[in-house]
């Protein structure tokens, strides 16, 4: 099973964390996150979102993510998948599953995964509102969040 998986079609959660634990007696663990995309942004409606990345590149920063998260957490197993091209609301844009052999160092890693997906990973996303579209920037929390696990996000051009 590949860990990372950049890709246009959905995922089902079921079958892929079935597939992350199995035949591993060791997990005692699994914890995962999947995020969806949301109706409104800033107080506005949203009507789609696009997600762009770097073919390679994105997969390449993913995987040194979860590099990080074996260097930091005893895991057994991590599968990140991101959606891209164009979503609508509620459609499942992100998972992120991890298995260990206890529910502390899943959690922490699925929470430091994601934390780091949100400011480092490379892609770009267009919001359709009724004002028109519109690129989505970092928000001041996501880089916070990434703090705390003693990352500093890259300082915003501008």
């Amino acid at each position: 099973m590949t860990r990372v998986s950049i890709q246009t079609q959905d995922f089902d959660v079921s079958a892929e964390l079935a597939a992350l634990r199995a035949r591993d007696a060791r997990v005692g663990a699994v914890c995962c996150f999947v995020g969806t995309v949301r109706d409104r942004n800033d107080g506005d409606a949203v009507a789609t979102m696009e997600l762009e990345h770097y073919p390679g590149m994105t997969e390449q920063s993913i995987e040194a993510m979860i590099d990080e998260a074996f260097a930091r957490f005893d895991l057994y197993g991590v599968r990140v998948i991101h959606r891209v091209g164009l979503l609508a609301p509620l459609d499942q844009i992100v998972l992120v599953a991890v298995t260990s052999a206890h529910r502390g160092e899943s959690f922490q890693a699925c929470e430091f995964l994601m934390d780091y997906l949100k400011t480092q990973a490379p892609f770009w996303k267009k919001e359709a509102t009724p004002q028109g579209a519109r690129w989505v920037d970092a928000r001041v929390s996501d880089d916070a969040a990434l703090a705390r696990w003693g990352i500093a996000a890259p300082p915003q051009a501008g």
